[in-house]
């Protein structure tokens, strides 16, 4: 992780550190060679997620009884710290691991979780949640896709876009209501079942290497055990889900905008204006001063959230207030590093220029700014 970024991080023990540094030489080494030939590719490979599996970089909460290392949240963050830290998004490890595999954990029969995490957490399979809507982004009310009963099973039918693994995913928890009912359900899909289409990978302004996509569901014929958990459940069980969606965003969130910092802090000190190194700039000094108290204060916030979410005390109000707050610190701390880069910093050669685009999607992805507002707003009434 950067240095620029003293607090003292006294939650994380020497076997994380060595789990760190286990993460750290894989992302150097499978990951970072790479990445901008995936960016151009729109995805990257599959066997990377094989190769990280086979590490115990996926899933890393999964209990041992289902294949899993029954690890620590902490060590899910660690994965996604070390990502972020190398200016890699495009690997869509953190929506498999910590936003779509938790729902088949908590909510799964043991028929389910027998079926499915083994692989999950080995890479075999990919995995992805599909809530977005063309017209139900944040507003999961707005929800559409629906399922009827049919016999012993279910008929599935609707649209899903903005999919993150969306060409890849191999399984997908779908959102759906059931024909007849206002309210949500959640669904286990095999992505090969007929009836399933990807459409187009989507073009983005940013996050380039990873695959997102629309998805079809054509009158899709789903088994009876393709429910998750109970019928009418599924927008409680969305919303028990999107504390921890939020708080993986954060750890990431946090940890790029830390990236973006140290890459600033060096890029400042080479460079040279008027006969001086940037670095000596008042403008210069106060402006990555600014940047590095919001960063500071963003590290306690992230890190009590950690304690929070392991110690089972993290709401979703509390959540959402951190999302907002670390999404838009993040947007604040690349427009202001990307400036000092002057107009090198708008050329997709250097890293700030990369990370100022992925970072736009933070302040819509998991809920927008607004709607991380109202949350909290809803709070003091």
């Amino acid at each position: 992780m950067a240095d620029t970024i003293t607090l003292p991080r006294t939650l994380f023990s020497g076997e994380h550190d060595q789990f760190r540094d286990q993460v750290r030489r894989f992302v150097a080494q499978e990951i970072v060679p790479h990445h901008r030939q995936w960016e151009r590719a729109q995805k990257v490979p599959r066997e990377l997620w094989q190769k990280a599996g086979s590490l115990g970089l996926l899933c890393c909460t999964v209990p041992e009884a289902w294949g899993g290392a029954g690890a620590d949240y902490l060590y899910s963050a660690i994965v996604l710290e070390e990502l972020a830290s190398a200016h890699a998004p495009g690997p869509g490890f953190g929506i498999h691991s910590e936003m779509a595999v938790p729902y088949i954990v908590n909510f799964g029969s043991d028929a389910q979780r027998k079926q499915w995490l083994p692989q999950l957490v080995s890479g075999e399979v990919i995995a992805g949640i599909a809530m977005t809507e063309p017209s139900a982004g944040s507003d999961l009310h707005a929800i559409r896709c629906s399922a009827r009963p049919e016999g012993d099973g279910w008929r599935l039918s609707g649209q899903k876009v903005f999919i993150s693994n969306g060409q890849l995913a191999d399984v997908l928890i779908v959102a759906a209501r059931i024909a007849g009912s206002e309210k949500l359900s959640l669904f286990i899909v095999d992505a090969a079942s007929p009836g399933v289409a990807r459409g187009r990978n989507l073009e983005k302004l940013g996050n380039h290497a990873q695959d997102t996509s629309e998805l079809f569901f054509s009158d899709v014929r789903l088994p009876d055990d393709s429910l998750l958990g109970e019928a009418g459940q599924g927008f409680k069980y969305l919303m028990h889900g999107l504390a921890r969606e939020r708080l993986t965003i954060c750890v990431n969130c946090q940890a790029r905008a830390e990236a973006v910092l140290r890459d600033t802090v060096a890029y400042v000190g080479d460079r040279e204006v008027f006969g001086a190194p940037l670095s000596q700039m008042q403008n210069t000094r106060f402006v990555l001063g600014a940047v590095k108290a919001d960063l500071i204060a963003g590290r306690a916030l992230v890190d009590r959230l950690l304690l929070d979410h392991m110690d089972g005390r993290l709401d979703s109000a509390t959540a959402a207030a951190a999302k907002l707050w670390v999404t838009e610190a993040l947007g604040r701390t690349v427009d202001a590093c990307l400036q000092l880069h002057g107009g090198w910093g708008y050329m997709r050669e250097y890293a700030i220029a990369r990370a100022y685009a992925d970072a736009r999607a933070e302040r819509i992805a998991g809920g927008s700014s607004e709607v991380m507002k109202e949350i909290v707003a809803r709070t003091l009434w």
